[in-house]
């Protein structure tokens, strides 16, 4: 259809069969029958003798035709006409219209003088039967006469006789096929609608009973019953006529469901009925899969309708008496009209009242015509009248200046609404309530026309509705929620429609907050929150629903108002509805009368002053203080309500004002009490940094580094001097298990808590610190750290970086994926292989993401890449911004506390805590203008507090002194000189304190030590700058001029500058590992006598070792620091408990012993300053310990650990650390089991000997060194490693590996060139020690001796025959025993042995029975290894085997008697090897299955082969080894006459 709702379009199809398709589809007609073969069928549509111009014309012709003519079809009996003809349908439509068919034979050869057209016939269709369009297929029969007058009025098939008669083709048979389809909004072409139309219009316009509907006449008596059917059956009529009229459908059974009517003179109600069509319309519009919904799933035409179509029914009169003169429309189109709604003033209800879509159809209500009401109310009166239904008068909405009586049963929309979905019962009632959007829309827009209707804006809201209506309110209300609670605890699939009906109704409830009595509305709020809360046990499920609720409820544009955040306590509401503009005039705050503490807590009296925001707390409580699953994510959606609120003030212009956002920042005060009480419970930003030793490990262990990070007031992750893994200490907090928040939503939290606090009232804060105790400022400091951390600013770079590493794992998957392909692989083959366990190298492809594009990577990495540089620039900028405004607040914050506890007595731990949180935001990214303020309040607390700060805060001195030293590098002028100046201070204060600033310069020196170990943006330039600019400083400072103060400031500064030579040449070194270790042991054993100075660059040892994942390194690092704690505390601390100092340690490294020479004098514990630090208590020592197990663990030195934890244990017992004991044992568990199930697969380090000889060495030329490398390296591995580092550095033609391990000849060196030998080494042990290395981790601990093999012979060459092959062993001794704080040690000894060809067959056979024992003992027994060594000890083909090695040194007995021992031993190792090789063979035999028989047989075959030929060499021994060494004479014994010894002894000599 074209055009308006006046007008029709029909196209006229002819076929028989046809393939419908969008749009004007052309279908061919038929026509058959006639003797001409030439024809042409032109087509034309007309009311009766006359035509229109109502054809659509094509596009090069006129937009409408008369008339239109088909192609020629040639030489063809039965032509097809494919044409498809569109006629736009006249608006008014009489039985007079039809469409009339003419045919002509078309001559092909035309004839003088002949026409060239010859008609043949005609045929018609009319468009109406029995005011219906007539559409589909038709067969007409053609007339092959002129057609007789009036044809129209009949059908062609059923013309009644005509005089004379017509004259057909084909005996008035049908031979014209055709088809038409009708496109219409004012037709419906269905039957259901039709009839419905039709009755209602009866109702509504005067006709005379009998009525016709469809193919059925309806008297008045059945008019009752009829409509009733017809309202039934509405849902049954067809889903696109039914979608085309709906809102007339809709409009219709609203008007029914409150206009009282008059049928036959009974009075009918209709309300129930048309309700329940209603709702089955509903349904069927949300369950077609053709119509769309929005993402609430709502039914788009449904939602367009309450909004722009709905307005209250029109209430109508009586209608004139049949016969009356008054001209009515045609019935047909007069329901059909639309009218808007009057407009109103009111912004809310003018959204509500609004009804019509088309601005060019705006119209005004306007009073009934006079002569109408006469007609009705006579029409009442008139008892003769021959219709008796009607529309009784009711009520109209619509105020009326008539003086007639209202009838008793007047009825509002609203109220009839509400009471048919009180008293809906069965599948209509779940109907209503599964969409219940849709009737709380109903409800509350025509509510809203009622009130603007009646006038009733400037009225008291309670008066604006009747009680009833209210009570049905309240039900539906109780009834929704009681449905809601009950689709909650049924399976999960009903989760989702209940929690669509629980956000159907806080939407509809915040729409009754602008049109009901608030007090009202606030008591249902009330009644579903405490229903839902009998009703459901699951808490996560209920804090979560109520939570969207309210959510929903405090979106209110007037949310302030509602929760009167303009009053205090004493104070009273002056309007029913305050405004914004209003309040300064209504009331002013006095906060002075009310106790301030109480104004920060959730009391009874907050919740029911400030309704919303009281319920809204008091969820966010009870979410916070929640547990189970699902609770995370209740947290966070409580925490977002909160935030978008405070977002949506911030963003409002009505709050611009200071004075109003401080009421509003006084309305969210109890927000404060509940952030402090969640404090355990907020995310831990710095578990990244405090564990970042543990790059791999499990969940448990992890868990464990997570607790001692909690317990131990500083964590041990070698860096002494980083605040952020520090962590948040929570002491004085009970013990409880929370659910922690995530980032994300603590950071929200915090946000929350700064605006707060931003906002506030200053001094009503400033008043409420000082009255808290101080327990409660001490975690206000805790949470001000957190919020330090939460808002670090990131940079720019970091999400560029972000973008980089994803972008590379894309490329890795891509890489992958291409392999995939290429090796022929289909997708399923790589989606196994990805499954399979133990494929974690790309940890992202574990999970099943291949469908899921918006988890995947490249899916992430496009987005991140799509931002254009402007947007990244903005984002880097709104994060510094906010940054900076967060720090901003905190320093206030503190400033304030700062101010608050000068009077107080526990200033002293809360001067702590404040330089905790100034020193923690210094160790984050700041901007310059958070640094100049930032540094200007510590150089005030300096100044006013620096007696205290230097006795009581020695560790936070001391981070101090690290950080400000760190912003001397800083490459900003403005933040450098902040910083020089108020280290300048804190050296002149200290020394204006102590005349001895000793503290502060250890602390700096070490400060400084750690700096340049490890900062990666230290700029040794900028430090100079302004090492030199604090030296100014102290030469200009006249006041100081007569102290000793300037030179010890000059020799500070001297000692500094050496130290950054140092560093200078550490970089120098950066790429070299071993190198850079070297010197950093070099600088720590320089520090020996300054133990603080040791344990500093033991922990940057330890951070390098670990990033280089050399955790048995890293932890030695941390053992020796352990070690040299406990020298100290042995000094000054008598326990029994406690290490003897680094003796306790020699069971864990033999090495910790060199930390025993710090003597007392050296150590000087008592001296000002020295070994101050947080490592040196036994909290201190138990930290390190513990990390250093952790990292034990983490290289698979599970022994080692348990040694560790032998020095802990005692000391967690002493101080009764219950807790911390439990999580140590099962440590140890896990460690004891790692040792049982991972025995023999554990791999330790592979070890190497390199020597370095060449003069472009340096320090290093003509130095050996024994290098511990990672399990499995091979020999080509480092070797290529060391090339490739040495020739970077010296050129790669400079630089040659020396292949074999003889000794180098330095003459026959290239001097020009660097040459480096390269030797594997094993771990070598005497005899003896053999006795106590018994496991497999013993042979691999605490090695100092190592031993290589050289075979060579006498001729020079390496490789001989058996009686010519020499070896050569030699043994290495290290200056340090393996597992050491380094990989490389220097070699300060070396043994060389060489062994004969016979002492060399001798070790060959004593290793080859010793592999036959340990494949005869494994258990469980491995025949593939027995058979392998069995093979090739008894093998035939063995070349050099063992009957070839008997054959050359035990054939014959040698000539030289040296040799003598030697033959035997060798005789009897081939007697020991052959008896282990029949034990081989015969535990072989119970181990092979029936397909290795042949095999056992060659076996025992070879070994019996074997036997014979060895045994005449193994029993012929040499006889001169068998000689006793003296002769013994045989005497008898005679007891009673032996004499002593002494006697036997002087008769020998006399005898002599």
């Amino acid at each position: 259809m074209c055009g308006e709702d006046a007008c029709s379009a029909m196209p006229v199809r002819r076929e028989m069969n046809i393939c419908l398709k969008s749009g004007w589809s052309a279908h061919p007609c038929q026509f058959t029958g006639t003797k001409s073969r030439t024809h042409q069928c032109p087509t034309s549509c007309w009311p009766d003798d006359s035509q229109f111009d109502v054809i659509f014309g094509k596009s090069s012709g006129p937009e409408f035709l008369q008339e239109v003519y088909t192609a020629v079809t040639y030489h063809n009996k039965s032509p097809d006409f494919y044409e498809e003809v569109k006629i736009k349908l006249p608006a008014k439509l009489t039985v007079n219209h039809h469409l009339l068919f003419t045919f002509y034979h078309i001559s092909c050869q035309q004839k003088q003088g002949a026409s060239v057209e010859t008609l043949l016939g005609y045929s018609w269709l009319p468009i109406l039967l029995n005011e219906r369009l007539q559409t589909g297929s038709y067969c007409l029969p053609v007339a092959l006469e002129k057609l007789p007058p009036n044809y129209s009025m009949h059908s062609a098939e059923k013309v009644p006789l005509q005089n004379p008669p017509i004259k057909w083709a084909e005996g008035h048979k049908g031979v014209f096929n055709i088809e038409v389809q009708a496109v219409s909004s004012v037709h419906t072409q269905d039957n259901h609608l039709e009839k419905f139309f039709t009755l209602c219009h009866s109702l509504e316009s005067q006709v005379t009973f009998p009525i016709r509907v469809l193919d059925q006449k309806i008297s008045e008596m059945a008019l009752e019953h009829e409509l009733k059917l017809s309202i039934i059956c509405l849902n049954s009529s067809r889903l696109e006529p039914l979608v085309l009229f709906l809102h007339l459908v809709l409009d219709k059974l609203f008007q029914l469901s409150v206009q009282p009517m008059v049928i036959a003179g009974q009075t009918a109600n209709f309300s129930q009925f048309a309700f329940e069509s209603v709702v089955a319309i509903a349904n069927s519009l949300h369950n077609s899969k053709d119509l769309s919904k929005d993402q609430h799933g709502r039914n788009c035409l449904l939602a367009s309708y309450v909004h722009y179509v709905f307005r209250l029914p029109e209430l109508q009169r009586d209608v004139p008496k049949s016969g009356a003169p008054t001209a009515l429309p045609d019935p047909r189109y007069h329901t059909y009209g639309r009218t808007s709604a009057a407009a109103v003033s009111s912004k809310l209800l003018q959204a509500r009242v609004m009804s019509s879509s088309n601005p060019d159809l705006a119209g005004t209500h306007s009073a009934a015509d006079e002569e109408v009401k006469n007609i009705m109310s006579s029409k009442i009166a008139d008892r003769n009248c021959s219709r008796m239904s009607y529309y009784c008068s009711g009520n109209s909405d619509v105020p009326s200046s008539t003086t007639a009586p209202r009838p008793a049963s007047k009825k509002h929309f609203h109220e009839e609404l509400a009471l048919q979905m009180v008293v809906s019962t069965g599948m209509v009632r779940e109907t209503v309530f599964k969409y219940a959007w849709f009737f709380f829309e109903l409800l509350v827009k025509s509510m809203a026309q009622h009130v603007h209707n009646m006038d009733k804006r400037d009225s008291f809201r309670r008066t604006r509705f009747s009680d009833r209506f209210m009570d049905d309110i309240t039900t539906i209300v109780n009834v929704v929620t009681s449905e809601i609670a009950a689709l909650l605890v049924k399976p999960q699939k009903e989760n989702e429609q209940a929690e669509k009906m629980n956000i159907s109704l806080a939407f509809f409830l915040y729409d009754l907050l602008s049109l009901m009595d608030r007090g009202f509305v606030f008591n249902l709020i009330r009644h579903y929150c405490n229903q839902l809360s009998a009703k459901l046990n699951n808490l996560p499920t209920l804090i979560s629903m109520r939570l969207e609720f309210l959510r929903i409820l405090c979106s209110h544009e007037h949310y302030l108002n509602l929760n009167l955040f303009f009053m205090n306590a004493d104070t009273a509401p002056t309007s029913p509805c305050p405004s914004i503009s209003s309040q300064n005039s209504s009331s002013c705050s006095s906060f002075q009368d009310q106790k301030i503490a109480s104004m920060f807590d959730l009391t009874s009296e907050y919740r029911q002053q400030h309704f919303l925001t009281g319920l809204l707390f008091t969820e966010l409580a009870a979410a916070l203080d929640a547990e189970g699953e699902g609770i995370s994510k209740v947290q966070r959606k409580a925490v977002s309500a909160i935030h978008s609120l405070l977002s949506s003030h911030d963003l409002d212009p009505r709050c611009v004002k200071p004075e109003v956002k401080v009421k509003i920042a006084a309305l969210y005060l109890p927000l404060v009490g509940i952030i402090l009480d969640a404090l355990p419970q907020l995310c831990d930003f710095t578990v990244a940094d405090t564990r970042r030793y543990r790059t791999s490990g499990s969940d448990e262990e992890q868990e464990g580094a997570g607790a001692i990070n909690q317990n131990v007031a500083l964590a041990i992750a070698g860096n002494h001097f980083n605040l952020k893994t520090s962590g948040i200490v929570l002491s004085s907090l009970p013990y409880k298990q929370y659910n922690m928040l995530n980032a994300d939503t603590t950071r929200n939290l915090m946000i929350c808590f700064l605006w707060i606090m931003k906002n506030a009232d200053q001094s009503l804060i400033r008043k409420w610190i000082a009255d808290l105790p101080s327990m409660q400022l001490n975690r206000i400091l805790d949470l001000l750290f957190i919020c330090v951390l939460c808002f670090e600013y990131k940079g720019k770079q970091n999400s560029d970086k972000v973008s980089t590493q994803v972008l590379q794992k894309s490329r890795d998957v891509k890489a992958r994926l291409e392999e995939a392909l290429l090796r022929g692989e289909g997708a399923r083959g790589e989606m196994m292989r990805r499954r399979a366990p133990g494929n974690d190298r790309f940890p992202g492809l574990n999970e099943n993401l291949r469908w899921k594009k918006e988890q995947t990577h490249w899916r992430q990495a496009n987005e991140k890449l799509d931002k254009t540089k402007a947007e990244l620039d903005q984002e880097a900028l709104i994060s510094g911004n906010l940054a900076t405004e967060a720090h901003l607040i905190i320093l206030d914050m503190q400033e304030n506390i700062i101010q608050a506890s000068s009077a107080l007595d526990c200033k002293d731990s809360l001067l702590g805590g404040v330089l905790r949180v100034l020193v923690n935001s210094l160790n984050c990214d700041q901007s310059t203008t958070y640094l100049t303020h930032c540094f200007a309040t510590l150089r005030a607390l300096i100044t006013k507090f620096g007696d205290l700060l230097f006795e009581e805060e020695v560790e936070q001195c001391f981070d101090l002194c690290h950080q400000v030293l760190h912003h001397c590098s800083s490459s900003m002028d403005v933040t450098r000189s902040q910083a020089c100046a108020t280290l300048y201070l804190l050296m002149r204060f200290s020394f204006g304190a102590t005349s001895n600033f000793a503290r502060v310069k250890m602390q700096v020196t070490m400060s400084l030590a750690s700096l340049v170990g490890r900062a990666p943006d230290f700029n040794e330039e900028h430090l100079r700058r302004s090492l030199r600019t604090i030296l100014a400083y102290s030469e200009e400072d006249t006041a100081m001029q007569m102290t000793p103060f300037p030179t010890q400031v000059e020799e500070l500064l001297c000692n500094l500058n050496s130290i950054l030579y140092d560093t200078v040449k550490m970089r120098e070194f950066q790429e070299d590992p071993e190198m850079l270790m070297d010197l950093m042991y070099r600088i720590a054993k320089s520090y020996q006598a300054s133990p603080d100075l040791r344990l500093t660059w033991l922990q940057n040892m330890a951070e390098k070792h670990t990033k280089k994942k050399c955790y048995t390194e890293a932890a030695m690092c941390l053992v020796h620091a352990a070690a040299l704690v406990a020298e100290y505390l042995s000094m000054l601390e008598d326990h029994s408990y406690l290490p003897v100092g680094s003796v306790s340690f020699q069971n864990i490294s033999s090495n910790v012993l060199e930390e025993s020479v710090v003597s007392d004098d050296t150590l000087s514990p008592d001296e000002d300053g020295v070994c101050a630090g947080q490592y040196f208590t036994e909290s201190g020592l138990v930290g390190l310990l513990e990390q250093a197990a952790e990292l034990f663990s983490t290289g698979g030195l599970y022994e080692t650990v348990n040694e560790v934890y032998k020095l802990v244990i005692p000391i967690l017992e002493a101080h009764r650390e219950f807790r911390k004991l439990t999580l140590t044992h099962s440590k140890l568990q896990r460690a004891f089991d790692s040792i049982v199930n991972k025995d023999h697969k554990r791999m330790f380090g592979t070890y190497f000997r390199v020597g370095f000889f060449g003069s472009k060495f340096g320090d290093l030329d003509e130095q050996e060194f024994v290098y511990k490398e990672p399990a499995i390296t091979k020999l080509p591995e480092i070797s290529h490693r060391l090339e490739a580092f040495y020739g970077q550095c010296f050129g790669a033609e400079f630089v040659e590996v020396i292949k074999d391990s003889t000794p180098v000849d330095k003459t026959r060196l290239d001097p020009n060139k660097a040459y480096i030998q390269i030797t594997f080494v094993e771990p070598y042990f005497d005899e003896y020690e053999m006795k106590d290395r018994v496991t497999y981790f013993e042979k691999n601990f605490n090695l100092r001796r190592f031993m290589y093999t050289t075979p060579f012979t006498l001729e020079g060459r390496p490789r001989g025959e058996l009686h010519e092959q020499y070896r050569r062993n030699t043994v290495l001794t290290t200056m340090h025993a393996f597992p050491y704080i380094k990989t490389r040690i220097s070699v300060i000894q070396k043994e060389e042995f060489v062994l004969t060809p016979i002492e060399v067959a001798i070790e060959d056979m004593k290793k080859k029975t010793l592999q036959l024992a340990v494949a005869i003992n494994q258990e469980p027994p491995d025949p593939k290894m027995l058979q392998m060594v069995l093979q090739g000890s008894v093998g035939a083909t063995v070349n050099q085997g063992p009957l070839e090695v008997a054959q050359v040194f035990l054939a014959e007995i040698p000539a030289d008697p040296k040799l003598y021992r030697h033959h035997n031993k060798l005789r009897l190792c081939f007697k020991e090897f052959i008896m282990r090789c029949g034990e081989a063979v015969e535990k072989n035999k119970r181990l092979i299955t029936a397909d290795q028989r042949e095999y056992q047989q060659e076996l025992k075959k070879n070994y019996s082969k074997l036997k014979e030929n060895l045994r005449p060499m193994i029993e012929r021994k040499i006889p001169e080894l068998y000689k006793p060494i003296f002769r013994i004479e045989s005497q008898k014994r005679d007891s009673f006459h032996r004499s002593s010894f002494r006697k036997c002894e002087t008769q020998l000599s006399q005898g002599s």
